[in-house]
């Protein structure tokens, strides 16, 4: 997971850093470098709020099973809970690809 998270780092990095070299040598560097800016932004929501959607997700779903599987009786009373994170987990990415929409209709 740490290799995961310091290489989309070292990606996000270089993506801002070449946008900012490429902008300084046209003409308008200013619009370009914003516009740049905003696309790598609604990137970046909808994928890191996929990502995190996707963690929570699983991670709730593991532990509903091992609960299940501990105490198959109490399945009932772990179902309805589990499916209302899940649906609270998925409006959070919804949420980011909202606001993915939004920046692109900034630019």
């Amino acid at each position: 997971m740490r290799r995961v998270l310091s290489l989309m780092t070292v990606v996000a990095s270089v993506l801002v850093s070449s946008s900012f070299a490429l902008a300084a040598e046209t003409a308008g560097a200013a619009d370009s470098s914003a516009k740049a800016m905003i696309a790598l932004a609604a990137g970046l929501a909808i994928g890191i709020g996929a990502l995190g959607a996707a963690l929570g997700q699983g991670r709730m779903a593991a532990a509903a099973m091992e609960s299940i599987g501990r105490n198959p009786n109490a399945a009932d009373k772990i179902q309805l809970p589990m499916i209302l994170g899940l649906a609270f987990i998925e409006a959070l990415a919804l949420y980011a690809f909202v606001i993915a929409f939004f920046l692109q209709g900034k630019i």
